[in-house]
């Protein structure tokens, strides 16, 4: 081999190492391998948990093949349950139970897509809004009192009931926003105190003759019209409605934002560096609430999913579920990104979905599918323990500077 061919060889090698660095070194695999350690620590909870496991356990010098036999039946049978819980039940007797389950996590990834959107908007600002509960509340609360209280043509109710719901989460969004650009104060304190006002206010609203059903003592309001309700999009054997592609669209439009329009370029640069911004001639405050108000706008609209979609049977002070705590892990997990918060509300939303396959299927309590949650989050916020765990490198100087 020629002295040039040598050369060359070794150059390709060397290509090939720093490729694969650069993959060790990327986000994405910390993330894929963080979901990849809570599925794996989901599994040794879900043995610990199983009975079977516990009686084999009894035996375990006499017959210890028993027992791991037993762990293998509680694994697989538990994310199986999961698996026809939220993608494909194969075991339906038709297609319509069949495939149901994708349908209902595309259902319960809706709210968390649009939230988790306008949470990541917020993070790649520089801003903690973790406010998303109380404005998908303000938000279904505006939107659903318009959809039972207003008489409107069909199409015309629906729209400016989605309207009304942007705008009730828009202005909880806006209260922060103006709070910290023009009085300092701490985004984070403020969404949490406004999302306990939240949750009280819509309490009292049930309580009054304005919200509260008719000849009803129970806190909820009367039905959404079926002129302000999302049309369905797959027949009325599903609950998958039209908020879904408006989600989609949704984060079709914060990418174009983001990465290809001015204000989105302002966002970015104060999120990167606020005193540069400022030097550079970026209206600062503006952005700070321009930020906060379209990610409220954005859980509005998450709002408008709830009640004006899957809870169009009447509003209640549990509406929001959790989606809005929720949200902040997806908009963690998808790296602040539209289509990694897209893809990350699915998988979050065939979590929700799983539960009730997982409790009654594999008989383990619904809160194992909270667990595995919870350790994404936790994986999530701390790389290092990902990376040590997996033994991949460290990212380098360069790689830390710049981000």
């Amino acid at each position: 081999m020629s002295a040039e061919q040598t050369t060359a060889k070794a150059v390709e090698e060397q290509d090939d190492r720093s490729v694969l660095r650069q993959i060790a070194e990327s986000s994405g695999l910390v993330v894929a391998l963080a979901v990849v350690a809570s599925i794996v620590i989901g599994a040794i909870l879900v043995v610990l948990a199983s009975p079977e496991v516990e009686e084999a356990l009894g035996y375990f010098f006499s017959r210890p093949a028993d027992t791991f036999a037993a762990a293998w039946e509680a694994i697989t049978g538990a994310y199986t349950a999961m698996f026809r819980g939220s993608v494909w039940n194969y075991n339906g007797d038709t297609f319509v139970q069949q495939f149901r389950p994708l349908t209902e996590s595309l259902t319960m990834a809706t709210p968390l897509i649009f939230a988790g959107l306008g949470l990541g908007i917020g993070f790649r600002a520089g801003l903690f809004n973790i406010g998303a509960q109380g404005q998908i509340i303000m938000g279904a609360m505006i939107g659903g009192w318009v959809g039972f209280a207003w008489d409107l043509p069909w199409g015309l109710h629906l729209i400016v009931a989605i309207i009304a719901s942007v705008l009730g989460g828009a202005l909880w969004g806006f209260i922060p926003g103006i709070l910290k650009a023009k009085a300092g104060a701490h985004e984070v304190i403020v969404t949490i105190m406004l999302n306990y006002v939240a949750a009280n206010l819509i309490a009292y609203a049930l309580s009054t003759d304005a919200f509260q059903l008719e000849g009803s003592d129970n806190p909820k309001s009367p039905p959404i019209a079926e002129t302000a309700q999302y049309p369905l999009i797959l027949g009325d054997s599903f609950r998958l409605n039209l908020s879904f592609l408006l989600a989609i669209a949704a984060a079709f439009g914060v990418w174009w934002l983001m990465e290809r329009s001015t204000w989105g370029f302002r966002f970015r640069a104060v999120g990167a560096n606020a005193r540069a911004a400022r030097t550079a001639g970026m209206n600062v405050p503006l952005s700070i609430i321009g930020v906060m108000t379209i990610a409220g706008a954005l859980s509005g609209f998450a709002g408008s999913s709830q009640i004006l979609g899957t809870e169009s049977s009447g509003l209640t002070a549990g509406v929001a579920g959790s989606f809005g705590f929720d949200a902040i892990t997806v908009a963690l997990l998808g790296r602040s990104r539209p289509l990694g918060t897209v893809m990350a509300a699915i998988l979050f939303g065939g979590f929700k979905a799983s539960g009730p396959a997982l409790q009654v299927q594999a008989g383990l309590p619904v809160d194992i599918v909270l667990v595995i949650q919870s350790l994404i989050v936790l994986f999530i916020a701390a790389p290092p323990l990902v990376r040590f765990l997996f033994r991949l490198p460290a990212p380098s100087r360069e790689k830390v500077v710049a981000a």
